[in-house]
């Protein structure tokens, strides 16, 4: 079917028609093909960002890496993101010289920001842990005015030093960062705090929580919690037990600006007397939890916080009582509530939590909710069950299924066996413009064909040639042996007619 082109062009409607296409090829056929349909016509920094992130995301990165030499010599503006996503692309395919390669090359092009740039590279050098790299691309980069801020790289070095046992190094990273144009977040703060808890530098833990009181409020900052609790559990498990519940009652009081009632209700005699190392965390978190500002923030900081390290009752601790002062829980508690359900193997608590409490809480879950309850059904091999939820987003308002919605039933339904049901969730996937991988379609092609359903694994196998893709040797062998065996059975009730 051919594209009905309009009478003016305009990248907006350029961008739309690309997206609509199946075959990346042919998408960038009509990239190339408007330049010369419309003399007048010029492509922009979005239309140029869609057609990169449709090359990308299918692998065409030779194709992708043309579209940007284009982009360069058109020198349209462009946004930092085009690059994020170019990077990207780059290293899930491997090419992690490319991406570098890439980002040297920014100062030829239209753009004035390379913030997210920098930080995404940077990541992915971590990743591989190739630190050299990263420690020059920073000193080349870090003082750049298109480098508008340094703190999450920092954050990010610190983080790497820490787990490598390195965290005098992270501690002089943090005090040279007012040097760098930027100072410490709350996030500096956690990294810095749980690496030197984690060696028992315990002294220099304690020096960097007293640092904190300086910068807070007269209010003070219940976010901050989370890395006085830090400090607080490496005394304990130090057996410092009366060293913790001395600088306890100072969080109390200077960190926390609590209430007097609340560090006048510690019960220091159980604490120093009988209490084992475990009964003293949940004292010292009980302290924290009714000391703490009572603020939405601050809340869902410790709660946030208690789900991440998988310590769901402590969590659930802090919902109750934000409950009992009258916040309402926000959906990132219920996200990380999931999650953390979902990692310890309670994926039925989990849909608990999505269909029950968080309706009787008057909160709406979100795409990431669904997504994280979805892929813990399928990790389960409760795929069948996982399905209803597809069915629930579709209704609801503003929470339409995404790329990883699919993605992670199609798969889940292949690995369960469920192969035709699996089709019918590509079909679906495919009609929202949503493509799949070559992997994806090579196992469900090859599990139809297992089963018996030649027809809908060649349907199968004309998406996969639509999306310029070429199915793998196992694939074709299982095609073959399933027309055989057909032509086989058609044989032989031939025969047996005749």
């Amino acid at each position: 079917m051919g594209i009905r082109w309009p009478r003016v062009l305009t990248p907006k409607q350029l961008s739309q028609i690309i997206q609509s296409q199946k075959n990346p090829l042919k998408a960038l056929q009509l990239f190339d093909e408007a330049k010369f349909k419309y003399p007048t016509y010029h492509h922009n920094g979005p239309v140029y960002g869609t057609m990169i992130n449709i090359l990308g995301r299918s692998g065409r990165t030779a194709e992708m890496k043309r579209v940007i030499n284009q982009m360069k010599d058109d020198s349209c503006e462009c946004h930092d993101s085009i690059f994020v996503s170019a990077i990207s692309s780059y290293a899930q395919a491997g090419l992690t010289n490319e991406a570098m390669s890439l980002f040297k090359s920014l100062p030829e092009f239209n753009c004035i920001d390379w913030t997210r740039s920098l930080n995404t590279l940077l990541e992915i050098l971590v990743e591989e842990s190739k630190l050299e790299s990263v420690y020059q691309l920073f000193l080349e980069n870090s003082c750049r005015w298109e480098v508008k801020s340094r703190a999450y790289f920092l954050n990010l070095l610190m983080n790497v030093l820490c787990k490598l046992k390195r965290s005098d190094l992270a501690l002089h990273i943090f005090q040279e960062m007012s040097y760098q144009n930027c100072y410490p977040n709350k996030e500096s703060y956690r990294i810095l705090m749980r690496g030197l808890c984690e060696e028992k530098r315990l002294n220099e833990a304690t020096h960097l929580l007293y640092s904190m009181f300086w910068r807070i409020s007269q209010k003070g900052s219940g976010e901050d919690v989370v890395v006085y609790r830090t400090l607080l559990e490496a005394l304990c498990d130090n057996e410092e037990g009366e060293e913790a519940i001395s600088i306890l009652g100072k969080v109390l009081r200077k960190g926390l600006k609590a209430p007097k009632r609340c560090y006048k209700q510690i019960d220091h005699f159980r604490c120093q007397n009988g209490a084992d190392t475990e009964d003293m965390k949940v004292l010292i978190n009980e302290a924290l939890i009714r000391g703490i500002v009572p603020s939405s923030d601050s809340y869902s900081a410790m709660a946030i916080d208690f789900y991440a390290e998988g310590k769901i009752d402590e969590g659930n601790k802090v919902l109750k009582e934000m409950h009992h002062r009258g916040f309402k829980p926000s959906v990132w508690i219920y996200e990380a509530k999931v999650s953390a359900l979902c990692r310890d193997g309670q994926v039925d608590e989990a849909v608990v939590v999505i269909d029950s409490e968080m309706m009787q809480k008057n909160c709406v879950p979100n795409i990431k909710l669904y997504n994280g309850v979805i892929k813990g059904l399928c990790h389960e091999r409760k795929s069948t069950s996982a399905v209803k939820y597809l069915e629930r987003m579709s209704r609801q308002v503003g929470c339409a299924p995404n790329y990883e919605t699919y993605e992670t039933l199609v798969d889940g339904l292949c690995k369960d066996g469920k192969y035709v049901e699996a089709s019918k969730i590509l079909e679906q996937m495919s009609s929202n413009s949503f493509w799949p991988r070559v992997e994806t379609l090579n196992s469900l092609i090859k599990g139809l064909c297992q089963v018996g359903d030649l027809h809908t694994a060649i349907m199968c196998l004309e998406d996969m040639i639509s999306l310029a893709s070429t199915p793998n040797i196992q694939v074709w062998q299982s095609l073959l042996e399933t027309i055989c065996c057909e032509n086989s059975g058609i044989e032989k009730q031939l025969q047996t007619l005749l």
